[in-house]
């Protein structure tokens, strides 16, 4: 079942001329496809609002490339996190325009869902270190049709590079974060805005900083309210939060 056949029948739910339990029970065998080693979700676009993606890592560079021609076939976009340079050559070579962010290991395929007209998404980094993580917010929010702007190196150590961008971070639907050391910016950042900040732990730091830990307990413990928390090095996971967010803010 395609993606618009599955919009048919939340529409049909909609207009009452289905009930739930049928329409349940036809998304429920008809929307993902039984690859053996994995069982690919086509319906997840329309039930969620974003594609399934592809997590490369654990994976073979040939179970990437079938899934990817799998997903093709089914007319869904494709977002591939955590890809080497190896596995992007792999699609690649059936797949031309595939295209890849190699500072965010991030490859996508297919055009960007609609805009829809909503504010953009501000992501901050505390350090350039933290870009790969950004930049995988980035891809991800952009495939999902988000308007994204992308400030880098605007940590608490050098607070007045932060506040030289204020007008640009406060114009968001939503801003994510992402810091690793002490995890400071996201407390600062949720002290100057009147939107959700979305902060993610990045496993950048020296010694105690424990692979991300550490900025990941003190995001959780920060005292500046309206501030919610992805794991360690998850900008995919933030780039989704915050797409839902500015898509109910827009409505």
């Amino acid at each position: 079942m395609k993606t618009d056949d599955v919009r048919m029948i939340l529409e049909a739910i909609s207009e009452g001329t289905i009930s739930i339990e049928e329409a349940l029970g036809r998304l429920s065998t008809s929307t993902y496809v039984d690859m053996d080693q994995a069982k690919l979700d086509t319906g997840r676009d329309a039930r969620t609002g974003g594609p399934e993606a592809i997590l490369c890592e654990g994976k073979t560079i040939e179970q990437v490339i079938r899934i990817v021609s799998t997903m093709r076939m089914h007319d869904v976009p494709i977002i591939a996190t955590r890809a080497s340079p190896d596995v992007y050559d792999g699609v690649r070579h059936d797949h031309p325009d595939a295209r890849y962010n190699e500072l965010g290991r991030v490859i996508t395929i297919g055009e960007p869902a609609a805009a829809r007209g909503s504010s953009p998404i501000v992501i901050l980094t505390a350090g350039t270190s933290d870009l790969p993580v950004a930049e995988e917010a980035a891809e991800t929010a952009r495939m999902l049709g988000d308007d994204v702007a992308l400030i880098g190196d605007v940590g608490v150590a050098g607070i007045h590079r932060l506040i030289g961008h204020l007008d640009t971070i406060r114009s968001a639907g939503a801003v994510i974060v992402a810091a690793g050391m002490d995890g400071a910016l996201a407390s600062v950042v949720g002290g100057l805005v009147n939107v959700p900040v979305i902060a993610v732990p990045t496993s950048v730091g020296y010694g105690a900083s424990f692979e991300g830990l550490s900025a990941l307990l003190a995001m959780l413990n920060s005292c500046a309210p309206g501030i919610s928390v992805v794991n360690i090095d998850n900008g995919f996971g933030a780039a989704y939060v915050a797409h839902r967010i500015v898509r109910v803010r827009g409505r």
